[in-house]
């Protein structure tokens, strides 16, 4: 494997940034210099895939490749989605130490749900990417009753500030809540929509992830996907 690709996938720094390290001589291979086209040779273990090769940036030895991992958590109201040390309602602190997962998308700290949990960059930027449209399923409780003129508004399009939103689906589930499907990814998209009309949202719980539903999972657990889980999700993806 390429060395700048390695470097980021250990998670030491963008492929961009490996790039740099390199040429600024900072990355140093079986104790000399390193060099852009220099390669790496991989041994897997169940846990990690290091190199053989002894890598060290800035003196210090790289940690090996972990193997990729992927987690769904029930998020609860009142945990933030950023991975911020200070603040003591990050999700970061119910994270374990190892492997690192990281978030793909964030969910607002009032709003609860489906979270996916993953070290495996690529499947992020691929569902974080706005040109890939992915689906996710939220269930939505507002302030009071609304008509069908409401659904179908939704549905249509939402004009607020200075952006008008996709057409999404639209399914009544009470008098007052509704589920909704959205494939754009915009802060507070339906909070500002639903606001758009003159609603206030008082409950907003994401329920599905492309294929990846939530389920019976229990408010503030966290489990690991089925093999099943992540074929089905990479194969939507893919």
């Amino acid at each position: 494997m390429r060395l700048a690709k390695y470097l980021a996938l250990t998670g030491l720094c963008s492929r961009r940034a490996a790039t740099r390290y390199i040429r600024d001589g900072q990355i140093t291979l079986d104790g000399r210099l390193a060099n852009h086209i220099d390669t790496v040779t991989l041994a897997n273990s169940s846990e990690t895939a290091s190199c053989l090769e002894m890598l060290t940036f800035e003196g210090q030895p790289i940690a090996g490749v972990e193997m990729k991992q992927y987690r769904v958590l029930h998020k609860a109201v009142g945990t933030d989605s950023r991975l911020l040390i200070d603040d003591p309602a990050s999700l970061l602190h119910l994270l374990p130490s190892t492997p690192r997962l990281y978030p793909v998308g964030r969910l607002d700290k009032d709003s609860r749900g489906l979270l996916l949990l993953t070290n495996d960059g690529e499947l992020t930027q691929t569902l974080m990417h706005p040109d890939f449209g992915h689906s996710k399923i939220y269930h939505v409780r507002v302030d009071r009753a609304f008509g069908d003129d409401f659904l179908q508004l939704m549905a249509q399009g939402v004009s607020y500030r200075d952006v008008t939103t996709n057409p999404c689906s639209m399914t009544r589930l009470a008098d007052d809540q509704f589920e909704i499907t959205l494939t754009q990814g915009l802060n507070r998209q339906i909070r500002r929509m639903s606001q758009a009309l003159g609603f206030k949202v008082v409950d907003l719980k994401r329920v599905q992830l492309q294929t990846l539903a939530l389920g019976a999972l229990n408010e503030g657990e966290m489990r690991a996907l089925t093999i099943e889980e992540v074929a089905a999700l990479k194969g939507k993806v893919d």
